[in-house]
C-alpha cells in the first residue's frame, strides 16, 4: 500500500529542510497529539499511537538535501517506510512531499488508510507550520 501526503510548500531551502528531517529529535515538534511515549536521539524513535500499536523507526538512508529514507523496526508487525522527497523551488521556499509504503494485508489496509492519509498529512502541515 502506498500513501502519498499533499505536497506542502516550506517557507525554507532544501537544506534547512533536510537538516531538520534528519533528527529524529526535531520530530517531536511535528507529531500529533495521538501519538504518545515518544523517545529519540537522532537516528532513531519510538512511540506509541494512542490505542493502536508501538512503533520503532530508524533513518536508512539520507540523500542530501533531496530524500530521507526511514523504515520501521524489522520485527514490528507493520512492516513500512516513510520517504520524505524534498525539492528546492525558487528563493528560500522548498516543496516537502512525505511518501509511506507497507505491506498491509487488505483487510487491515482498509481499516488504517484513512488514519494514516492523515497521519502524513498532519506531519506535513506541521512542518510548514514550523518554518512559517
Amino acid at each position: 500500500m502506498t500513501i502519498n501526503s499533499e505536497p506542502g510548500i516550506v517557507n525554507a531551502s532544501d537544506v534547512d529542510v533536510f537538516s531538520f528531517l534528519t533528527d529524529f529529535n526535531n520530530f517531536q515538534k511535528l507529531i500529533p497529539e495521538q501519538i504518545i511515549n515518544w523517545q529519540s536521539n537522532e537516528n532513531s524513535c519510538s512511540f506509541t499511537i494512542k490505542g493502536m500499536a508501538d512503533l520503532k523507526m530508524q533513518i536508512q538512508e539520507k540523500t542530501p538535501h533531496s530524500k530521507i529514507l526511514i523504515s520501521s523496526e524489522a520485527n514490528l508487525p507493520l512492516a513500512f517506510d516513510l520517504s520524505w522527497e524534498i525539492n528546492l523551488l525558487e528563493g528560500e521556499k522548498s516543496q516537502v512531499q512525505l511518501v509511506f509504503e507497507g505491506k498491509i494485508n487488505p483487510m487491515i489496509s482498509m481499516m488504517v488508510k484513512s488514519p494514516l492519509q492523515n497521519f502524513i498529512n498532519v506531519l506535513v502541515q506541521k512542518l510548514k507550520e514550523h518554518f512559517a
